[in-house]
């Protein structure tokens, strides 16, 4: 592996356990109420290149993340291929 895979590699570890942290604070919910919530944290509080470094990791097949950040970010990708992106809140069309 090269440096530069190593780095990429590492990277999407701690994307994972970002990821799974964020699951843990909202397994206490249900089931739906939890996806949402993750969901919503990582569209408005991660940046697109940390989004998409977490699915170019998870796509190598990579994995670790746990069952709710799983279907979160499912649910992020079907929402993102069904409408184009959004601009943030705050900026001009």
């Amino acid at each position: 592996m090269t440096e530069s895979e190593t780095h990429r590699h590492e990277s999407g570890e701690r994307l994972v356990a970002m990821a799974n942290d964020i699951g843990n604070y909202f397994k206490t919910q249900s089931p739906e109420q939890a996806i949402v919530g993750i969901a919503n944290h990582i569209q408005r509080f991660w940046t697109p290149r940390m989004r998409k470094k977490l699915k170019a990791y998870i796509a190598e097949g990579n994995s670790g993340l746990d069952k709710l950040p799983l279907a979160a970010l499912a649910r992020l990708n079907e929402q993102s291929a069904s409408s184009p992106e959004q601009p943030s809140q705050g900026t001009a069309p």
